[in-house]
């Protein structure tokens, strides 16, 4: 290259530099210089010339995806802003359609650098219909071709413009198809009921102009689009005629936009709006896709291995149909027209369904869910209900009824899915299902006559029944219970098997060698769990009027509880007696292995997914997962009693919990010793694992129901060895992690052998849910339903003092406040004032915001009882901790609420006890004369939010700034060890 050449590319160089750094100062001004200013001096214009040089663009187009976003002004420079936004989106528009022509089949081909220029173009877009969408409705041409553009990025093979646009089209539709809302305010702004009216009709006719542009072809267009797209790209195994072609499709390489299941689900939400919108057009489309897909699995070779389609259709037709039939959009109040227009597409696409003779489990799962999709229909056309129960029972029994070969287990799983149908559609169907209920008996009874019916799908089967029932009334349900338990408790009640297995510990042993009684005991005690979750009308966590008002209408398992407890409880204790060291050393290898941890919990502990599961196992709608290979063939000794150890603890517990929500009857039919010994006898033998499982599905819903004339009796029995047990091991625990980084969890049969890491991490997850699931039922504890006496300190009258000689005993309170009841007792109040005083040096933030409510409720009580000993607790004790509990980060996020406890222990108490003043006086950075001053600025205000703001700042003067959880800018919540702790206190 000669000199003038290089000379030339020299100033070439310096022209691209400048244009590059103008470019720069001007997106530092975009985000905030007027608008029209920006128009006024021809930034918008250049900015938008330099869209077309390709050493520029990108820099250009930062300027317009800063500028889209803003908002418009309510001032006079609305009408300037409104013309610069319309010059920006004519400049975005042009550019928009230059790109979707040359990306066009007959455009000729894009050069992939291109890609990310018009991603910012689209996102910018994007932006300008999200917030700036009054300046392109106002011109019909525009906003049309607008739409068409956006549409355009919609259905554009590249995922990422796709992606993009998603959000324009969730966030028109979603607007478009709101109610509108207005807040009136009684101000004196003039705005009068008239003017209400006019502006709630002229946003109604804003929002029809919006909807009136979306015609059948647009919605036609994003349906089609969104059907092909619910696929991900390493689902397809196989092209088809059915295969979204040359879309991009999501992919693992894609996760960095995002998660494909909360994709997928933005979908599903835009699919739902076009279907409410546009019931026709989505259930023509749904109808003739899934048709088109049946027909082309029907004419392949090998149907199963082209499966994909089918199931990621499933999921888009429930959309539809709900969005239909849900009974709140235009089905329940449209014309008769398109009533039946609706009723002959749905009812052409379920005989489709119906048709099909698939017998594979895989196709038979799918189909299963095809028909529980069309459960909401099924609501409003009846007729077709018994079509559909006959075509369930028929792909039931198409199935292998028992399967010996592990491989091939995926028959077991079709046939628990199918009767799982059941279940959904009765839900669904509701009362359509009713004039059903005999044949479905009469078809069980012949399947459990010719042995053709395993426990479980019976189980399943009886659930759809008591969900069919639920919709009958009380004495439907009572009818259906009795017919369904009254098999199960000539087994459950035989006292021969009781016995044999439960009268001493071993006898367990004995039991887990009788895998069929095992199974059948598993499968008695889940069906419990499944009536009660169905079954009745539960109160709410309020019991005080439990004495005082009758209930008209009798649960119905009421009647039930007196047999179904008893051997249940004799169950748990006998499993409970396998963690006491006395039984545990006798027990053979094999059992000692189940008592572990599956890898499912450990995977759980350690913060990861579920691993991979086995074919055998399936996942139901309640969460609960167990291992359906039980009662086809033997399965490994170890997994089978592990498995069957945690069914009976987890729905046993249930079953227990569940039953106290009934009130009376469960207090009044068992007896609280054999309770007490059954839940508490070996609760120092517990894991943590399951002693939080104890609290949090028996211990909480109990005490939530327990009749006001009971508490006496059932909770000091129940809850005072929980509390010392939990008290010495949780401090125990926490001390250990604290101070020497390891929480050494009791849970030594548990864990299994691993990375002394994992086994770290898996303990402090332990001692932390054990923690906030006791804190939990503090909590519990001091919530208002069970605390009705407790006064507010509103009641106090002034700030700051209470009437002495209006102050009572804690016996006052304790006949219908909780808190108080437990604090008159000794023996309860000792080890839970502990835990809350230790739970504030805990670095869980989570716990400490349980246990501040508890302590809530104690401060509470000191200052409106005259019991000396709780007062001195808080004033010294309670107010001590709770600042120390202030120097962890980790409290930042609950800091609030103890600053507030340490405003309502000083004002209130300190004039009545020493202590307070005392704990302040002795942090590091304090003077008398600091706290004189700081007590004279409290006297000048009355109001509670001032007085909180005084003692946040002194108590940071006061340490040094050295409180961290007020000190922190932002709240944390931390899960890492903590091995030290710096006192504030001299």
């Amino acid at each position: 290259m000669n000199e003038v050449g290089r000379q030339q590319l020299d100033i070439a160089k310096q022209h691209a530099a400048a244009v590059t750094a103008t470019l720069n100062a001007v997106n530092a001004y975009a985000e905030w210089a007027p608008l029209s200013n920006l128009s006024k001096y021809g930034i918008i214009h250049g900015c938008g010339f330099l869209l077309s040089s390709p050493d520029f663009h990108l820099h250009a187009c930062e300027f317009f995806k800063l500028v889209s976003p803003r908002k418009r002004p309510v001032d006079d420079s609305a009408s300037d802003f409104d013309s610069a936004m319309s010059s920006i989106i004519q400049i975005l528009m042009n550019v928009s359609r230059e790109f979707l022509v040359r990306s066009s089949p007959a455009g000729g081909a894009i050069d992939e650098s291109d890609y990310e220029f018009v991603e910012y173009v689209c996102e910018s877009m994007v932006s300008l219909g999200s917030s700036n969408l009054q300046c392109i409705v106002g011109d019909s041409t525009t906003f049309s071709l607008y739409l068409q553009q956006m549409l355009g990025f919609f259905q554009h093979f590249k995922l990422a413009l796709h992606y993009k646009s998603l959000q324009f089209w969730l966030v028109l539709l979603r607007d478009a198809m709101s109610k509108p809302k207005l807040s009136v305010h009684s101000s004196g702004d003039g705005l009068t009921a008239t003017n209400v009216d006019s502006t709630l009709a002229q946003v109604d006719e804003e929002k029809r102009k919006i909807l009136s542009f979306l015609n059948d072809d647009i919605c036609s267009t994003i349906l089609d689009i969104s059907f092909q797209r619910m696929l991900k790209k390493e689902k397809l195994m196989t092209e088809t005629a059915l295969s979204p072609g040359i879309l991009e499709l999501w992919s693992d390489d894609f996760e960095s936009k995002g998660d494909f299941g909360q994709y997928r689900s933005r979908l599903f939400e835009l699919i739902k709006f076009i279907a409410s919108n546009k019931p026709l057009v989505a259930g023509a489309k749904v109808s003739v896709r899934i048709i088109m897909i049946i027909k082309s699995l029907l004419n392949s070779p090998m149907p199963a291995q082209d499966l994909a389609v089918m199931e990621s259709m499933q999921m888009a037709l429930e959309n539809v149909v709900i969005s239909i039939f849900d009974g709140s959009n235009e089905f329940a109040g449209g014309s008769s027209e398109v009533h039946l227009a609706l009723c002959r597409i749905f009812e052409g696409l379920l005989r489709e369904l119906l048709s099909l003779n698939w017998t594979e489990p895989a196709l038979v799962e799918v189909l299963g869910h095809y028909l529980e999709a069309m459960g909401p229909f099924l609501k409003y056309f009846p007729d077709a209900v018994a079509s559909v129960i006959n075509k369930l029972f028929e792909l039931l029994n198409s199935l292998p009824f028992i399967v010996k070969d592990p491989s091939t287990s995926s028959a077991r799983h079709a046939r628990l899915q199918i009767c799982t149908s059941f279940i959904r559609i009765a839900k669904a169907a509701d009362k359509s299902i009713l004039p059903h209920m005999k044949g479905i008996a009469d078809m069980m009874a012949c399947l459990q006559r010719e042995g053709r019916l395993l426990r479980s799908e019976h189980n399943l089967l009886g659930e759809a029944f008591l969900v069919m029932a639920s919709t009958a009334g009380i004495q439907q349900q009572q009818e259906v219970l009795a017919w369904l338990l009254e098999p199960l408790s000539q087994q459950w009640i035989q006292i021969e098997w009781q016995n044999n297995y439960l009268s001493e510990p071993l006898g367990l042993v004995g039991l887990c060698s009788e895998r069929a009684f095992m199974w059948s005991l598993f499968h008695t005690v889940t069906f419990f769990e499944k009536a009660l979750k169905r079954s009745g009308t539960r109160k709410g966590n309020s019991n005080l009027q439990n004495s005082s008002t009758a209930i008209s209408t009798p649960h119905p398992l009421a009647s039930h509880l007196p047999w179904m407890l008893p051997p249940l409880l004799k169950l748990l204790r006998g499993i409970h007696s396998l963690w006491s060291p006395s039984v545990f050393q006798m027990l053979p290898g094999e059992i000692k292995a189940a008592m572990s941890m599956s890898d499912v919990e450990q995977s759980s502990l350690l913060g990861g997914g579920n691993p991979k599961l086995s074919k055998g196992a399936l996942t139901f709608v309640d969460g609960s997962q167990f291992d359906m290979n039980k009662e086809g063939y033997i399965k490994p000794n170890e997994a089978d009693i592990r498995n069957w150890l945690k069914g009976i603890r987890d729905s046993g517990y249930n079953v227990l919990g569940l039953s106290t929500t009934i009130g009376d009857p469960f207090f009044k039919c068992i007896d609280i010793d054999f309770v007490a010994l059954t839940l508490i006898e070996n609760i120092r033998s517990m894991e943590f694992r399951h002693t939080r499982l104890l609290v949090h599905s028996i211990l909480i819903p109990l005490i939530k129901s327990c009749p006001l004339d009971m508490w006496e009796v059932w909770l000091e029995r129940l809850l005072h060895p929980l509390f010392v047990h939990c008290q010495q091991a949780l401090s125990c625990s926490w001390s250990s992690l604290l101070h020497e980084g390891r929480a050494n969890v009791p849970d030594n049969h548990g864990i299994l052998t691993g990375s002394d890491l994992k086994v770290e991490v898996m303990e402090e997850k332990l001692l932390r849910d054990l923690t906030r699931e006791i804190c939990s039922l503090l909590s519990t504890i001091a919530s208002s339903g069970l605390n009705a006496s407790l006064p507010s300190l509103e009641h106090a009258g002034h700030v700051g003092r209470v009437d002495t000689s209006s102050l009572k005993d804690l016996d006052a309170f304790a006949s219908s406040s909780m808190a108080s009841f437990l604090l008159k007792h000794k023996s309860l109040a000792i080890p839970v004032l502990q835990i809350s005083l230790e739970a504030f040096s805990w670095t869980d933030s989570e716990a400490v915001t349980k246990v501040c409510a508890f302590s809530a409720a104690v401060v509470l009580l000191a200052i409106f009882t005259n019991n000396v000993d709780l007062r001195e607790y808080v004033s010294r004790d309670l107010f001590s901790a709770v600042i120390q509990g202030l120097a962890l980060e980790s409290n930042a996020v609950i800091s609030a609420d103890l600053v507030s406890l340490c405003r309502d222990i000083f004002i209130y108490l300190c004039n009545r006890d020493p202590g307070p003043r005392k704990i302040l006086l002795s942090l590091p950075c304090i003077s008398p004369n600091d706290l004189h001053a700081f007590e004279e600025a409290l006297t000048k205000t009355a109001s509670p939010k001032e007085q909180k703001q005084l003692m946040k700042s002194f108590l940071l003067l006061a340490t040094g700034n050295n409180l961290k959880a007020l000190a922190a800018q932002k709240c944390v919540n931390i899960i890492t060890n903590v091995t030290g702790k710096h006192s504030i206190f001299h």
